[in-house]
């Protein structure tokens, strides 16, 4: 699975969770199972307001594009929350939490 990230101003919290071809985002599995190679589900056929993108299976692998939720960033976060324009996709390789990166102002002083 490769999850790209766009990230937005919010204070909503985002959990992910890899189990198979379902995507558990916040308590909430999305299955991406029944979805054939080479095919594309629209974004509008997935009741989930973090989804950013259409959902594809390019070569055997799910791909989809995620709100990212950050808080206000202050200059003492860790680069990697500081570039919130294009963070690098996510590549999922095992089930599980998948880890995200930090972006809110206590998160970022630990």
């Amino acid at each position: 699975m490769i999850i790209t990230l766009s990230p937005i101003r919010s204070d909503a919290p985002l959990t992910l969770t890899r189990q198979g071809d379902t995507l558990i985002i916040n308590d909430v599995a999305y299955d991406f199972g029944p979805l054939p190679e080479g095919a594309t589900l629209p974004r509008e056929a997935v009741a989930c307001d973090w989804l950013a993108s259409d959902v594809t299976r390019i070569d055997g692998t799910i791909r989809l594009t995620l709100i990212l939720p950050h808080g206000p960033i202050p200059l003492y976060a860790p680069p990697e929350a500081r570039v919130i324009t294009h963070p690098e996709p996510i590549i999922v390789t095992a089930d599980g939490p998948i880890p995200l990166p930090s972006y809110t102002p206590e998160e970022a002083t630990q």
